[in-house]
């Protein structure tokens, strides 16, 4: 497999998956002006990658090795479904997700997230699991109708692939007020683990950890947008943070089961 999809054939290789079609729904009107749709074909990944490396490397300072410049492509780009939130009136790609489904991460022999952390005691939920990742939104654009969008079209993905766990690393920037430190991802630890820790049986091990010994985890500090909004889905930390040096951020690992939405997201997402 190439490092970029080839545009003459599916983005998925795996089991069919149930998209929505682009006469129904994929370019469908959201809130606040954006449209959602799955990207069908490669000039429409490469416009995630380069809204992410805009994201990641121009604004964050991520030190990526990708073989397109000007944009963020690594090994699981190529089997991944790439969910993307465009501006309704620019048609400018503002928000993506990428999403890897049980087949493709049996296909590249893993998930991102394996990379960061050891994943044995989550066996047994990988064949209705799905890894979320890159997941980032346009500086003029971060506002909640771009991440409802998002959240919606992966419910709706979920649920008619019958799938039902989505797990994926949620990053928390090293810098703080102008000085890189861990000491803000070692404090938003101590408060998560002491509300929103999963069960013993689903809690994993950073490979690379961050050194939370020697970090001051008393700050006063909110978890970022993102993950503020995970917990209120219902999502589960299963474990202290990796260290990501190239991205100079610290990963939690995440997980979210539809069986855990609360009534009224479920109504929201889901129509139940």
């Amino acid at each position: 497999m190439s490092d970029s999809p080839n545009p003459a054939m599916p983005l998925s290789l795996g089991a069919p998956l149930h998209r929505p079609s682009q006469t129904a729904g994929a370019g469908a009107p959201a809130r606040g002006g954006v449209e959602v749709a799955w990207a069908r074909h490669l000039d429409e990944v490469r416009e995630a990658q380069r809204l992410r490396f805009e994201v990641f490397a121009s604004e964050m300072g991520a030190r990526l090795q990708t073989v397109v410049p000007g944009h963020d492509v690594d090994l699981f780009d190529d089997y991944c479904e790439h969910l993307l939130v465009r501006d309704a009136a620019t048609r400018q790609v503002v928000g993506t997700y990428r999403v890897l489904t049980p087949a493709q991460a049996r296909r590249t022999g893993g998930t991102y997230s394996d990379t960061e952390f050891d994943l044995e005691r989550l066996h047994g939920l990988r064949e209705r699991m799905v890894e979320l990742g890159r997941s980032c939104v346009h500086p003029e654009h971060r506002h909640g109708g771009v991440i409802l969008a998002l959240w919606g079209a992966l419910a709706g993905f979920m649920a008619r692939n019958r799938l039902d766990t989505m797990i994926g690393c949620a990053s928390i920037p090293m810098q703080h007020g102008g000085i890189v430190t861990g000491d803000v991802a070692a404090s938003i630890w101590h408060q998560l683990r002491r509300t929103h820790l999963a069960l013993p049986e689903y809690r994993v091990l950073p490979r690379l950890a961050l050194p939370l010994e020697h970090l001051d985890g008393s700050l006063d500090v909110e978890p970022p947008a993102l993950i503020r909004g995970y917990l209120r889905l219902g999502t589960k930390v299963l474990g202290a943070p990796a260290w990501d040096p190239d991205f100079n951020t610290a990963d939690l690992p995440m997980l979210m089961r539809l069986a855990d939405l609360p009534p009224r997201y479920r109504r929201h997402f889901l129509g139940e």
